[in-house]
């Protein structure tokens, strides 16, 4: 296989997902969150929870995930509509990214695919969250074509405030 391949995520891969995300979690917010919060986080918790979203999916909103050659999941991807204070609008949004960090090009593959569904769909930008310390991801984006926009927004994990900052990128040119 020339990559991994994406494809839409199914049911059976929320245990996966839920593995690569709070390994994700553990590893790129050490230092940015209570590692209290970040060691409590439990992988079967989280693919319930996951479970119960995955079956009430709302529209427009798409769970991709990547496997490598032995069909192992290794990475995921969720976008859909931007939501603008509660209401949603004609951008996208990248929701989530999270690959297992042992694996190279999984998380360039899951985001060009995301890129490619919203430009297909007819969506002008894609905007992204991302934790304003989280250096790594930050130069991940920027290398995709992604530049910070100005808007900043904490929120609250575990009593700790965590400031995030917007990401945008046009999809139109």
């Amino acid at each position: 296989m020339s990559g991994p391949l994406v494809r839409p995520m199914t049911a059976d891969d929320c245990e996966h997902v839920s593995d690569i995300r709070v390994r994700g979690w553990r590893t790129a917010y050490r230092g940015l969150m209570p590692q209290s919060y970040l060691d409590g986080l439990d992988v079967a918790e989280d693919a319930e929870r996951r479970r119960a979203l995955f079956a009430r999916t709302p529209v427009g909103m798409v769970n991709l995930v990547a496997e490598d050659d032995d069909g192992k999941v290794v990475g995921w991807a969720c976008h859909g509509p931007y939501r603008d204070g509660g209401s949603l609008n004609e951008d996208a949004e990248l929701y989530a990214l999270y690959v297992d960090a042992a694996r190279f090009g999984i998380g360039r593959a899951l985001l060009q695919e995301s890129v490619r569904g919203c430009a297909e769909a007819g969506q002008g930008r894609m905007l992204l969250w991302v934790v304003e310390g989280n250096a790594r991801a930050r130069r991940f984006y920027e290398w995709a074509g992604f530049r910070a926009d100005g808007a900043e927004e904490p929120f609250e994990v575990a009593g700790a405030v965590v400031p995030e900052v917007r990401y945008a990128r046009d999809l139109t040119g």
